[in-house]
């Protein structure tokens, strides 16, 4: 088999065959391709598109190209929760305990955050003593005996995926359906979980600006995690604002707890709500999402919830009053207010500008040597939709050094447009994709 071929063949918009699929990512991972020819084939799939059954073949090599996780030691059905990025995205701090108080294992290997969003692992960090590098041998009795482990992708996996991206970056070749969905199901698909639900952003903060391309990359991934036999849902959330009200890494940890205590932003509450509801659908808890809500609900009133992710954070070796006392947080030295440029109301958000203006206080890295300061961040206080008056505080900027204060501040003031008529607030939830296709909510 020659690469020369399969260059060729996809070249003519004819779809390429396992076993030639399988003979690209082997070669090209091993550096026996060398990377002008999987180029032009990256192209060449960008210009031609790929099928279905191509997509879960690249998707399934690449997942096999290193270690595949074999979670057969933890006990009944492994949910995963994986979301394509935002800012102020700390859903995994508050569902996986909810889900956790039900039973089911949530075993999850989740990543830093680089560039505008932030990462779950450097939020958990940011909690005195908690600890991300445990064995493989620990985090499977940690999920036995507590439900719930979250640690960093240590495992080897997906090597294909990381060496097929970087290319990607930089032939321009990302944007393209078939390989977007197959790097993020070949990860998935790796960590060894039987059921996985995706939380799929839109808008000005996420991956995908428009709409309609996250349904479609949604349809995609569900197509792909049911073909390889793991039950898959995707729901498509708003990430035209930060979700909930605080951005950086200590400060979403607040949230997260304040959240389980009943005291969370109803954006962020319905973002954790939908999430947990299609988790326990996966595992089979819950016949429906209407009782799924009540099931969800219930453990966060009850105070269960906050309890597990206290339980979780003692199992990983953080200091557990935290969680039931967030104020205790280390707090930055310096709080600055941003004014709002002009009287109106919010009519839009540039949250990727947000996700950078806390990147710029230092809670987020430009590149991954970059280390991060776990204090600072952005209190959001107005939405779109709200009414402001010029000069009035539209958040409020966390900060240990004045000047990177001054230059977050002026970002920020600018990622905010108005208008002089009403606006209406955005919806937080547009539907969800199971195997039957999108349902609009």
């Amino acid at each position: 088999m020659r690469m020369y071929d399969v260059i060729t063949k996809k070249k003519h918009g004819e779809e390429l065959s396992k076993e030639e699929i399988e003979f690209v990512v082997e070669g090209f991972t091993k550096e026996e391709i060398p990377d002008y020819q999987m180029s032009a084939l990256l192209m060449a799939i960008c210009l031609k598109g790929m099928t279905d059954e191509e997509t879960v073949n690249l998707t399934m090599a690449m997942a096999h190209s290193g270690d595949m996780l074999d979670l057969s030691p933890i006990e009944g059905i492994k949910v995963d929760k994986h979301s394509t990025g935002g800012v102020g995205d700390k859903t995994s701090l508050s569902v996986g305990p909810i889900v956790a108080c039900f039973g089911i294992p949530v075993a999850k290997m989740s990543g830093r955050g680089l560039g505008h969003t932030g990462g779950t692992i450097d939020k958990l960090e940011s909690i005195p003593g908690f600890r991300t590098d445990i064995s493989n041998e620990a985090f499977f009795d940690t999920v036995n005996r507590c439900k719930l482990a979250i640690i960093g992708q240590t495992a080897n996996l997906a090597p294909a995926d990381k060496k097929i991206y970087a290319l990607r970056d930089v032939t321009a070749t990302v944007d393209n359906l078939s390989l977007i969905a197959s790097s993020i199901m070949s990860k998935k698909l790796a960590a060894g979980a039987d059921a996985i639900v995706l939380d799929v952003k839109t808008g000005s903060g996420a991956f995908m600006k428009k709409t309609e391309d996250s349904i479609a990359l949604a349809e995609m991934m569900v197509r792909i995690g049911n073909m390889a036999g793991r039950k898959t849902y995707a729901v498509i959330t708003d990430m035209n604002q930060p979700l909930g009200e605080l951005v950086g890494n200590n400060l979403e940890v607040r949230e997260a707890a304040e959240t389980l205590m009943g005291k969370g932003p109803e954006d962020f509450v319905a973002d954790v709500t939908i999430l947990g509801k299609f988790m326990l659908l996966a595992a089979g808890k819950a016949n429906n999402l209407i009782e799924a809500e009540t099931m969800v609900k219930e453990m966060i009133s009850s105070g269960k919830a906050l309890d597990k992710f206290a339980e979780f954070v003692r199992a990983q070796g953080g200091d557990d009053t935290y969680i039931y006392h967030p104020e205790h947080f280390e707090k930055a030295k310096i709080t600055v207010p941003v004014l709002a440029r002009e009287s109106g109301y919010v009519s839009a958000i540039n949250t990727e500008e947000v996700g950078i203006s806390c990147l710029i206080l230092g809670g987020g890295r430009a590149t991954k040597a970059d280390i991060i300061d776990p204090t600072v961040g952005i209190r959001v206080l107005k939405k779109i939709g709200d009414s402001v008056t010029k000069d009035e505080p539209i958040a409020y900027l966390y900060a240990n050094s004045n000047e990177k204060a001054e230059q977050a501040s002026v970002r920020l003031a600018n990622a905010y447009s108005y208008s002089d008529s009403f606006v209406e607030k955005p919806k937080t939830l547009y539907g969800y994709v199971d195997e039957n296709g999108y349902h609009e909510f």
